[in-house]
C-alpha cells in the first residue's frame, strides 16, 4: 500500500480520538481548492465553468490555514483547478507541512517540473498526478495531445529529486480493462509511491455527462480490472485502504460519509459535498449542523447520489471500517505491502 507509515499511524490515532470523543460526524480529508482556474478543459470536470470573476479569485495562505485549523483534519488534498497556477501555492504547502498535515497536491503535471524548485521533499508532501490511462486514452480524456508525456516526465523529475509522487486515475465508461491493467503495470515502472483510482463522478457542471458509470457498471468494471490484483498475480501499489477497493468491486456495501471529505474554496464550505452544487456555508460547523445529511447517500433515494461511488464520499467510510478489530489485520498487511 502506498500510504506512508507515518500517515497511517497518525490517521489511526486521529480516528481513535474522534471515536473516544463520541463524534459521529468528523472530517478526515479536507478538499482545499485555492482556485478554480485551470490550464486544461477536461470534459469530465466542470470547475472552469464558473463565471470569470470567480475564476480570477484565489484563497490566501491565511484563509487556507484557517480552514484547515477550523476542521482539524490530518490530511489536506489540494485540487482545483490547477493548484500550481496559484501564485502562493508554495507558501500554502509550506505552511501546511509545518503544521504536520499530510498534503496531496493534485496537478495535471503540465507545470510541475518547472515548479519543483518551489518545494522541499517531505514525508508530509505528495504530488498527486492526474493520469487516466496510457498516452492516447489520457490525452483524449484531457482534450489535449502531449499531456501524458509531459506528466510522465514530471513524475520522473520529481522522483529523481526525492519527492513522494502518486497518480490519480478516474475511470469512465468505455475504458478497456486490459489496457487499464497494462497502464497499472506501466506506472509500476515509474517507481511511484502509490496509485489512486476512482470511478468517474457525475459532476453537475462537467461538459460530458454521457460517460459516468452506473453503480453496477462500476462493480463489474472494477472486478474485471482488479482480478489479477485480487488473485495475487499483480502487486500493484494502491494508495488506498484495501477495503475501499472491496467496495468498488462490490465485496463491501458502504454508505457515503460526505462530511468525511469536506470541500473549502473561494466560495466557502461547499454543501453537501465536493460533487453537488447546492450552495455554500461560511463555517465548517454550519456545514455539519445545518446540512440534512439524511437527504444524501445511496440509501437516501436521492437520484444525484444513486450511482456515486467516489473516493471522497466512501474512502472515509472505509477508513472507519478499517479500525474494526476484524479488519485491522488486513489493513496492516496492506500497509506492509500485501494485498
Amino acid at each position: 500500500m502506498g500510504i506512508h507509515i507515518t500517515q497511517a499511524i497518525e490517521v489511526g490515532k486521529y480516528l481513535v480520538s474522534q471515536r473516544l470523543k463520541g463524534r459521529k460526524r468528523f472530517p478526515l480529508v479536507l478538499m482545499l481548492e485555492p482556485l478554480f482556474r485551470c490550464n486544461l478543459a477536461c470534459s469530465g470536470c466542470g470547475k472552469i465553468q464558473h463565471p470569470g470573476e470567480i475564476l480570477k479569485k484565489n484563497l490566501t495562505p491565511r484563509e487556507c490555514f484557517a480552514a484547515v485549523e477550523e476542521c482539524g483534519v490530518p490530511i489536506v488534498s489540494i485540487p482545483g483547478g490547477e493548484p500550481l497556477l496559484h501564485p502562493q501555492i508554495d507558501e500554502i504547502v509550506r505552511g501546511l507541512v509545518e503544521r504536520k498535515k499530510f498534503v496531496y497536491l493534485c496537478t495535471n503535471g503540465l507545470l510541475l517540473e518547472k515548479s519543483l524548485d518551489k518545494f522541499q521533499p517531505s514525508q508530509y508532501l505528495t504530488f498527486s498526478i492526474h493520469l487516466d490511462g496510457m498516452r492516447e486514452w489520457h490525452d483524449s480524456c484531457v482534450d489535449r495531445k502531449g499531456v501524458f508525456d509531459i506528466a510522465v516526465q514530471a513524475i520522473k523529475s520529481a522522483k529523481s529529486r526525492g519527492f513522494r509522487v502518486t497518480t490519480n486515475t478516474t475511470i469512465f465508461e468505455g475504458v478497456n480493462p486490459q489496457e487499464m491493467q497494462e497502464f497499472f503495470d506501466f506506472l509500476g515502472t515509474l517507481d511511484i509511491d502509490g496509485m489512486m483510482v476512482s470511478p468517474g463522478y457525475s459532476y453537475e457542471w462537467a461538459p460530458d455527462q454521457d460517460h459516468f458509470l452506473k453503480r453496477e457498471q462500476t462493480h463489474a468494471l472494477f472486478r474485471e480490472i482488479l482480478t489479477p490484483y485480487k488473485a495475487g498475480s499483480k502487486n500493484w501499489n494502491f494508495n488506498h485502504n484495501p477495503l475501499f477497493l472491496d467496495f468498488l468491486t462490490g465485496e463491501k456495501d458502504y454508505e457515503c460519509t460526505p462530511w468525511g471529505s469536506p470541500s473549502y474554496s473561494v466560495l466557502g464550505w461547499q454543501k453537501p459535498c465536493y460533487l453537488l452544487n447546492e450552495g455554500y456555508y461560511k463555517t465548517f460547523q454550519e456545514l455539519l449542523d445545518n446540512t440534512d445529511w439524511g437527504k444524501y447517500g445511496h440509501k437516501s433515494g436521492n437520484p444525484k447520489c444513486a450511482d456515486c461511488m467516489v473516493h471522497c464520499g466512501y474512502e472515509p467510510t472505509a477508513a472507519i471500517d478499517a479500525m474494526q478489530p476484524t479488519n485491522i489485520g488486513r489493513s496492516v498487511k496492506a500497509l506492509l505491502g500485501g494485498n
